[in-house]
């Protein structure tokens, strides 16, 4: 009875190692329930199971069954083809082959040699193969890391380098148990039970920490959504009071007219210089002073000229005509908002000189927008990340870089972004399509 929970364990071991596998160059099906794929789980470890001990007499034929077995399963279980899940599940056993010859070779390099003639013990065996299925899941991961398709679990190589270390010491355990294994039936039961919990326990710790990075990545995407929204609402509240004011401007104007009509009919030039002189000061800071035959620009530009204007900061401006823009409004409004609103923040903490320079200019099927301002501390750009001296500035201005930078990806741009003691600088040029 022992035997066969311990073939069961080393099957669970192998079948989680399996889906891993499967995971990094698939993707499961949304519509399976959870039961279902616990089924499509016990299918596999105990039909894999009994299909070994069927075919133990014929080792390919083995191989050929249980590579056709574990394609049939992992369709149903993830979105592939049958053609790329027999793929698949060929490299899954050649890999397995591979590593469990590897984890022979240990156990035969901690022999000696007068014992490297003499058939090891079935307990022995066991904690070979358990060694073997460590080294497999080390290797999978290794795979994940480097070429696989899932990018969800963002670690740097430091970090990895960290994970790593636990697989690692479960290799080195199981390893020196090996060694010191004595041939005593509770020790050599001991032994495996403690190989295949560490090794089960690494399975564990890796769907661990990946449910956490998705966690994290679905946190950091939604703070990007909502953030996006608040951008755009705000822009598109602003453009919604420039047309109301425009609108009542257009009545004011058709007051001042008559007005100004009436004064010169009465031909009362003094009290006219008066009310002409008052009503050019209003227009001074109600009149829209960028325009660039683009209504979404112009209400954008406008809109922040009079906030920057009010925040006394020297406002630069390099602009020609954009009435043919190729980019979707709202992208406009994302790229413009996030760059004038990190500038004007980053301005506000000068103590000096408070300048923000732009230019947006449509020119030669390329759209070229630049935003170079000054600022107070040292900034890092770091993976698409701002990294400011001070932890509590990088939270908004870091995801707008994030924004704006996705954007320029969809359109097939290029970005360059610069710093110094004085000036940040974000330049983007996005080609024309045609």
């Amino acid at each position: 009875m022992y035997d066969y929970i311990q073939s069961i364990s080393i099957m669970i071991l192998e079948m989680l190692c399996c889906i891993i596998f499967f995971e990094t160059f698939s993707d499961k099906r949304k519509e399976n329930c959870r039961w279902t794929n616990f089924c499509i789980l016990i299918g596999m470890i105990f039909g894999g199971y009994l299909l070994a001990m069927i075919l133990a007499g014929s080792l390919l034929l083995k191989q050929a069954v249980i590579i056709l077995f574990i394609a049939i399963l992992m369709k149903g279980y993830f979105k592939v083809t049958i053609k790329k899940s027999i793929i698949l599940s060929t490299l899954f056993e050649g890999l397995l082959l591979m590593v469990d010859s590897f984890a022979l070779l240990i156990e035969y390099s901690f022999l000696p040699e007068t014992e490297l003639h003499k058939e090891i013990s079935f307990m022995q065996s066991y904690l070979v193969v358990a060694l073997g299925k460590a080294i497999l899941f080390l290797t999978i991961i290794m795979i994940r890391k480097y070429i696989g398709k899932d990018k969800v679990i963002i670690f740097d190589d430091l970090q990895w380098l960290r994970f790593v270390a636990f697989p690692l010491f479960t290799i080195c355990i199981i390893t020196g148990m090996i060694k010191m294994l004595d041939k005593t039936i509770d020790q050599e039961k001991l032994f495996f039970i403690i190989a295949c919990g560490l090794a089960g326990l690494n399975i564990v710790v890796f769907y661990f920490i990946r449910d956490m990075a998705r966690r994290e990545v679905a946190a950091c995407e939604n703070r990007i959504y909502k953030l996006k929204v608040s951008n755009q609402i705000g822009m598109y509240r602003s453009i919604s009071e420039n047309f109301n004011k425009q609108n009542k401007k257009t009545h004011e104007y058709k007051n001042q007219i008559m007005c100004i009509s009436a004064l010169i009919k009465k031909k009362n030039y003094q009290e006219l210089e008066k009310y002409v002189n008052e009503i050019s000061g209003r227009l001074d800071k109600e009149l829209d002073f960028i325009c660039t035959n683009n209504v979404i620009v112009d209400a954008i530009l406008n809109s922040k000229y009079q906030e920057i204007r009010g925040k006394k900061i020297v406002f630069v401006l390099k602009i020609n005509d954009l009435a043919n823009l190729f980019i979707r409004d709202e992208d406009i409004v994302i790229i413009l908002a996030n760059l004038l609103n990190n500038a004007i923040e980053a301005c506000e903490k000068c103590e000096n000189e408070k300048i923000i320079k732009l230019k947006f200019i449509h020119e030669d099927n390329s759209l070229v927008i630049s935003v170079k301002n000054t600022h107070r501390n040292v900034i890092n750009y770091v993976d698409n990340e701002i990294q400011t001296s001070k932890k509590e500035e990088t939270g908004e201005h870091g995801v707008g870089i994030k924004n704006i930078i996705e954007i320029i990806e969809k359109y097939e741009g290029s970005y360059v972004i610069q710093s110094d003691d004085k000036e940040f600088y974000f330049s983007i040029l996005i080609p024309q399509n045609k």
